[in-house]
């Protein structure tokens, strides 16, 4: 099945019916409408955020969650100073990303810095890299170094 190409005049016009099917609670087996990089950038969707993503990041989902919780919903500055201060691994990594995505909210959506605050923040399991070492006998087994992709998105307070 392909995909139907909307010009840019098209966009314009029904703008306001593909923003309501695009933003649609859609439920769990029922696709929701994607739209390609050209398409959200007519309607401007994703301007009103900075989004920055680190991928293959050599730390576990599960302890990356740990610090993201503690972010969440936190102003910038009290983000900076949380991460800065919490002895975790995915710590300086979260630093680092959340600089960029404040980077990218500044710069290429001219969002003040002031207003900025973490909308969201996750991360997905990346792919696992598997070791094989020697054991007892002559056998062998495998270690799973577990990867993850992390995503922030700042956002301004109204």
């Amino acid at each position: 099945m392909e995909k139907k190409v909307m010009s840019k005049e098209y966009l314009l016009e029904n703008r306001e019916e593909i923003l309501a099917t695009y933003n649609k609670d859609a439920r769990r087996f029922q696709k929701s409408a994607l739209l390609t990089k050209k398409e959200k950038k007519v309607l401007g969707i994703g301007k009103d955020e900075g989004r920055a993503i680190a991928k293959n990041v050599r730390v576990t989902p599960r302890k990356v969650n740990i610090v993201v919780d503690l972010i969440k919903g936190k102003s910038l500055d009290e983000a900076y100073a949380i991460l800065r201060y919490t002895p975790k691994a995915a710590s300086p990594v979260l630093e680092k990303l959340v600089k960029s995505a404040e980077a990218n909210a500044v710069n290429n959506n001219s969002l003040s810095r002031d207003a900025l605050y973490v909308a969201d923040c996750y991360a997905n399991q990346g792919p696992v890299l598997k070791r094989i070492i020697p054991k007892a006998r002559g056998s062998a087994a495998r270690i799973h170094k577990r990867t993850s992709h992390i995503t922030v998105v700042l956002k301004e307070r109204n």
